[in-house]
């Protein structure tokens, strides 16, 4: 069996990880990776965490570059790869543009798609931006659904998906935490943290560690949830350490209303290793990032969600996550009363989290190995 697994962020790389490990060491299949570098520095560090070496590097990656131009990008490089190699798989991971066309491209070439992470939905294809709608065309063209959980599945069951065609997974994103987890703490968080007195008993300060970067919080959203940090810095217990998208519409609000204030650390983009063992130390999270929701409950981290609607309900529901939108005066009253309330806190803390045990990526290939076309 040949398979081609093609990706192109850092969040596509860290849940394929452990599918393309799984399949290099099962029998009969012949494994390659593309990558289209949609994201090139955040992938790149990925690929080396988790030793990934692709056959196809497309390095797509342009300086505001518009998603018409990435797509056509794609469409013109990836098809002479399916051409040549002539995968009898071609493996799909969420919702990006790479997603989206990648499956287009499979389509027209007549080549089974297997869709990880599928039926993720808020049935707002506005929310996320452009996210919703790449998941959704993925998901008409998918031949096989590796739904992460019970609740994914019945999104596509409500959509016409035959239920042979969905095997309900796990997210391997549990998967690759479980391995980052166990690496040392880099030294320079180390020192980090040593420098903010975070985990010094004499000085009690807690960590809350801050990501905000999706395109519907461009412009006052993102400035209301910057005025909430503001705030919340005031405390004098807590330590803010915010990683920041390099995006211009992201990097400029940020650093003008929050550079230079006192108990607030702005850094850029974090690597994976760095970013999760900021997690383990975090007392809380603030995050829009949908791979944090789904991380930050396995260290038993509340997480306050900087969206007005999430596709990960199931954390809404298990009680790791809770939506509070991106009103300054919410984000405030939530994480003030996490911070105070330790029943309230640990509420949230102790609850499971509900995406997976560990072992999605041997349930992926398990279910391809089992296919039986329709």
């Amino acid at each position: 069996m040949k398979i081609l697994s093609v990706f192109g962020t850092r969040p596509e790389a860290v849940k394929m990880a452990p599918v393309i490990r799984e399949l290099a060491q099962t029998p009969n299949i012949e494994s390659r990776v593309c990558v289209t570098a949609q994201h090139r520095q955040m992938l790149d560090q990925v690929l080396n965490l988790f030793k990934i070496k692709p056959e196809y590097d497309l390095d797509l990656m342009r300086d505001d570059q518009s998603l018409a131009e990435l797509s056509a990008a794609i469409f013109m490089h990836l098809d002479p790869i399916l051409s040549d190699f002539k995968p009898d798989w071609v493996l799909v991971q969420g919702d990006t543009t790479t997603v989206a066309i990648t499956a287009l491209l499979s389509y027209y070439r007549r080549i089974r798609v297997g869709h990880v992470e599928a039926g993720l939905r808020t049935h707002d294809k506005w929310q996320p931006f452009p996210e919703e709608i790449n998941r959704r065309v993925a998901g008409v063209i998918a031949d096989l659904h590796f739904a992460p959980t019970e609740s994914a599945k019945q999104n596509l069951l409500r959509e016409g998906i035959s239920e042979k065609a969905i095997a309900v997974t796990g997210n391997p994103v549990i998967d690759a935490l479980q391995f980052v987890a166990k690496q040392p703490d880099p030294k320079e968080i180390v020192r980090l943290l040593a420098k903010l007195k975070i985990g010094n008993q004499e000085s009690g300060k807690k960590l809350i560690l801050v990501t905000a970067h999706r395109r519907e919080n461009f412009g006052k959203p993102l400035e209301d949830i910057c005025n909430a940090l503001k705030d919340l810095a005031t405390r004098g217990d807590v330590e803010i350490i915010y990683a920041v998208h390099l995006n211009p519409n992201v990097w400029e609000p940020v650093h003008r209303i929050l550079n230079d204030v006192n108990c607030i650390t702005l850094l850029p983009p974090l690597d994976y290793l760095p970013l999760v063992s900021l997690m383990k130390h975090a007392t809380l999270i603030l995050t829009d990032s949908g791979g944090i929701q789904e991380e930050a409950p396995a260290f038993g981290i509340p997480v306050l969600v900087l969206r007005e609607v999430t596709e990960r309900p199931e954390g809404i529901e298990a009680g790791t996550l809770k939506l509070v939108g991106t009103a300054t005066q919410r984000i405030v009253k939530e994480a003030r009363r996490l911070l105070e309330d330790e029943s309230a806190y640990r509420t949230m803390a102790k609850a499971a989290n509900p995406f997976g045990d560990g072992h999605a990526a041997q349930n992926i290939v398990r279910a391809l190995l089992n296919y039986k076309a329709l």
